[in-house]
């Protein structure tokens, strides 16, 4: 789930750099005059296609003093609730705390960085092997006071969840713990059980 919240990321802030970047490329053209020294036409209805043009003339805003409280209402509300929701949206990608490499003691003083993605995928292999484990996500954050597991885990059917959280505690994650060379290795795990499937009987 975090590796696609981090793709659909990526793409969303690649096309919204594409189209500033086209509208910013479009808008230095008309103020140096390129449109016409490279004998291009600029887009259909583009208000900046020459450097003596403007984007808003004196009287575009005519229609501010005629317009109800309620249009003025949403004129400014509508753009301070989207500048709102991206600072919120850009806020939100900064906060996130993905762990890239854990440091190992490599035991010649300098130290060896583990990846953090290989590392999940590690707990995870070892994982699914337990009893009672139908499906795993395994993700390392960063934290203050070192890396933490979130783990998401589907139990089989008719498993029990503390023997399961047992296993995984002593085993994967206890692994993984001592392999990075941590004193602790917290986890938040959660648990959901697959659907069982209903037997057909003859």
């Amino acid at each position: 789930m975090g590796r696609m919240l981090g793709a659909v990321n990526r793409i969303l802030l690649g096309l919204v750099g594409l189209v500033l970047l086209v509208l910013g490329l479009s808008v230095l053209a008309g103020g140096l005059d390129l449109w016409r020294r490279w004998d291009l036409g600029p887009p259909q209805q583009w208000p900046l296609s020459g450097p003596d043009e403007v984007l808003l003339d004196r009287g575009t805003p005519a229609w501010w003093q005629e317009a109800g409280w309620w249009r003025r209402l949403v004129a400014i509300g509508v753009p301070a609730v989207v500048l709102l929701l991206a600072l919120w949206w850009l806020e939100a990608q900064l906060r996130r705390h993905r762990l890239d490499a854990v440091l190992v003691d490599s035991g010649d003083g300098h130290g060896a960085l583990l990846r953090a993605p290989a590392l999940e995928d590690a707990v995870a292999a070892e994982a699914r092997t337990l009893p009672g484990v139908e499906r795993i996500d395994v993700t390392l954050d960063r934290r203050r006071t070192g890396p933490r597991a979130r783990v998401a885990l589907v139990l089989a059917p008719h498993a029990s969840p503390a023997d399961t959280l047992t296993r995984l505690r002593d085993g994967p994650l206890e692994h993984a713990r001592a392999s990075a060379g941590l004193d602790v290795l917290p986890a938040r795990i959660r648990l959901r059980s697959a659907r069982h499937r209903a037997e057909r009987v003859s």
